[in-house]
């Protein structure tokens, strides 16, 4: 699903001009955004935590010549399903188990 799918979505469910989804759907985007890149946590109730956890650096090595290097500390974003979710999708799978594949005939 990319985000003009979800934006036709909010068109068709909700009513809103394709504008007005566009912008729900954008400004939406841009708060999680914001609040990620600032280091905190996004909970989603029902759907999930968006977390950002700090990667110390490393030594590693370079495959083709063998020298040690280090790599550098990063942040790196993780996404954790609700258990809500979790359940859902589990139960549409065992009922459906190739879902997009009902929906394209």
């Amino acid at each position: 699903m990319t985000k003009a799918d979800i934006i036709n979505r909010i068109y068709e469910r909700v009513g809103f001009s394709k504008k007005e989804a566009t912008d729900v759907v954008e400004a939406t985007f841009e708060i999680i955004k914001s609040q990620l890149e600032k280091g905190d946590k996004v909970k989603i109730s029902g759907f999930g935590n968006f977390v950002i956890h700090g990667k110390q650096p490393r030594k590693g090595r370079n495959p083709q010549t063998g020298e040690e290097i280090t790599i550098a500390g990063r942040r790196v974003l993780t996404f954790k399903p609700s258990q809500t979710l979790k359940k859902n999708m589990n139960t549409v799978a065992r009922e459906d188990p190739d879902p997009d594949a009902s929906a394209q005939s």
